[in-house]
């Protein structure tokens, strides 16, 4: 795939994002109805999901109406030509119904089932974390700069994030809480703006269970084309979800694995 065919599709990722904006924008801090789309648990849904998602669809029947669609909240759309546009509308809505600034939309696509291009936005700080291959950068307004992961290549100096402690049930709850005691800092609570912190430097490692194929593939291209390695808890690839682990280099990597392998999946 060429240079100019990554920018083709990039511009249309950013147009997808600049409709999402649009769309949420009306319903954030606003009262909302919530529905759980769970039996048992809690797994919500808004408007402002099903409106994001519209508008990213409509984006893609206009500019690329041959590729394939995979969203969180309506129906895959089968493709033409191998292209699928992964979608999450609202990573994080959990945070979004309780006004926190740390949702974001994500945008991914994928060829061959790998995310071939990714990108994390923040409608509202106006952060923009985009990722290709070879790449990564930050956009705000008219700010760019290229994104780099940190340094940090040993647990005991690392900064640690997952959005819940409680995603992590018997054999997983007790190998996390051993690498928990081994790391420098532990955040909770961020979703994807984890994953963007840590492409942009600040936080050195994400773990994560649980997650679904649109939780991970925009967050992919980031990381990796900042410099940063992204398997699951074997690993292995992760595209598909499941146990994730994110590090800023391979010797955290490879230090975090030897922890999590005897719970992976």
């Amino acid at each position: 795939m060429s240079a100019d065919n990554d920018q083709a599709d990039l511009i249309i990722a950013a147009r997808m994002a600049d409709a999402a904006r649009a769309a949420i924008a009306p319903h954030f801090r606003q009262p909302l109805a919530v529905e759980n789309k769970l039996q048992a648990g809690f797994d919500p849904v808004t408007i402002a999901d099903r409106a994001s998602e519209t508008a990213m669809r409509a984006v893609l029947a206009e500019l690329a109406p041959d590729d394939g669609i995979l969203g969180e909240e309506f129906a895959p759309k089968p493709g033409l030509n191998g292209r699928q546009w992964v979608l999450d509308p609202i990573d994080g809505t959990r945070a979004f119904i309780a006004g926190l600034p740390s949702w974001t939309v994500l945008i991914a696509l994928s060829e061959q089932d790998q995310p071939r291009i990714g990108l994390i936005d923040q409608p509202l700080t106006g952060e923009r974390f985009i990722g290709w291959p070879g790449g990564a950068c930050w956009q705000r307004g008219n700010e760019t700069r290229n994104l780099q992961t940190s340094r940090t290549a040993a647990l005991s100096d690392a900064i640690l994030s997952s959005t819940d402690p409680y995603l992590f049930q018997g054999d997983e709850a007790a190998v996390f809480d051993h690498l928990r005691q081994r790391v420098r800092l532990c955040r909770y609570g961020y979703d994807a703006y984890a994953y963007a912190m840590l492409a942009m430097g600040g936080i050195d490692l994400v773990v994560e269970s649980g997650l679904q194929t649109y939780d991970v593939q925009a967050i992919m291209p980031v990381v990796r084309g900042a410099g940063g390695v992204m398997t699951n808890w074997s690993g292995g690839d992760c595209s598909g979800g499941g146990q994730v682990v994110a590090a800023a280099n391979r010797e955290l990597l490879a230090e975090t694995l030897a922890l999590l392998k005897p719970a992976a999946l």
